[in-house]
């Protein structure tokens, strides 16, 4: 099924207590939104599934506000927020131990709204997602999954598209809000390293560009391709792991400088002008 096809129904299914734990605190919903309906698709559900601790904002106002403030920009930008309320137990050692699990009514909703869509966008790493993966694909959507940290292997093998949310730009700010934007000259942008001659000590990162419908298009020398290509030496390397070089598990952030050093043929091979520089390891390592 084409996903640049301006017809696509999409919904969006956020478990906000599990991205926010696990690398993910500070995303941008109206990004998320953009990359979900990325190709023109129609958002028909966006649900964000919030924990709030009712409790606790009775008497911390700043925690009250804030969760306000929150659930109402969720709404601004046309989220549907489900609150589940913690619920707070004594465990076998006495400590008290607060629930608000919201993965049922996730799964719930999510199974019975996808009569009406083609594709499904799952933002959690939590593996207990994978019976619904499989049930939704069985309703014949499309179902992807963007998480950040912790994420299920199981869940990112079935899932149709599995992205690391790092990866997806402006997603997850990076740095001051003024400056140059990702991916141009001086910004600072995150990717992986899908090649690397140990022997030469230099290889090529890819990044993605733009959200794009095209998102299988990786070979960056592809006109259409919405990735672009990076050279690097390991001396740029913070910490040098360039044994586990190539990898895609592993997301590098890294500043994007124009290359003044003279290279030979092979280095220049499918590369734009751009060297990596302070390359930091940020997930996967």
């Amino acid at each position: 099924m084409p996903t640049d096809h301006t017809d696509l129904r999409v919904g969006v299914y956020v478990d906000v207590a599990n991205i926010a734990r696990n690398g993910g605190y500070g995303m941008r919903y109206e990004v998320l939104r953009e990359f979900a309906c990325r190709g023109g698709a129609l958002p028909i559900r966006l649900n964000a599934y919030v924990a709030f601790d009712a409790e606790r904002s009775k008497e911390d106002a700043p925690y009250r506000e804030g969760q306000r403030g929150f659930h109402d920009s969720l709404r601004e930008q046309g989220y549907k927020v489900i609150v589940k309320v913690v619920k707070w137990y004594r465990d076998e050692a006495g400590k008290s131990v607060g629930k608000a699990n919201a993965d049922l009514n996730l799964a719930v909703d999510a199974l019975l709204q996808s009569e009406n869509m083609d594709r499904v966008l799952l933002v959690t790493g939590d593996g207990d997602f994978v019976q619904v993966v499989n049930a939704l694909q069985n309703r014949g959507c499309r179902v992807e999954v963007v998480a950040f940290d912790n994420v299920s292997s199981e869940l990112r093998r079935e899932a149709d598209m599995y992205m690391p949310g790092y990866l997806i730009p402006e997603l997850l700010p990076i740095g001051a809000e003024r400056g140059p934007r990702w991916g141009e000259e001086g910004s600072r942008v995150r990717g992986v390293c899908y090649s690397f001659k140990a022997d030469r000590g230099f290889g090529f990162l890819r990044f993605l560009k733009q959200i794009d419908p095209g998102l299988w298009h990786v070979d960056s020398r592809r006109q259409d391709s919405p990735f672009q290509s990076v050279f690097f030496h390991k001396s740029s390397l913070q910490h040098d792991i360039s044994e586990r070089f190539p990898s895609r598990d592993i997301v590098l952030e890294f500043e994007l400088n124009k290359s003044t050093r003279i290279q030979s043929a092979e280095e220049r091979e499918d590369r734009t002008g751009f060297q990596a520089a302070d390359i930091k390891i940020i997930s996967g390592a």
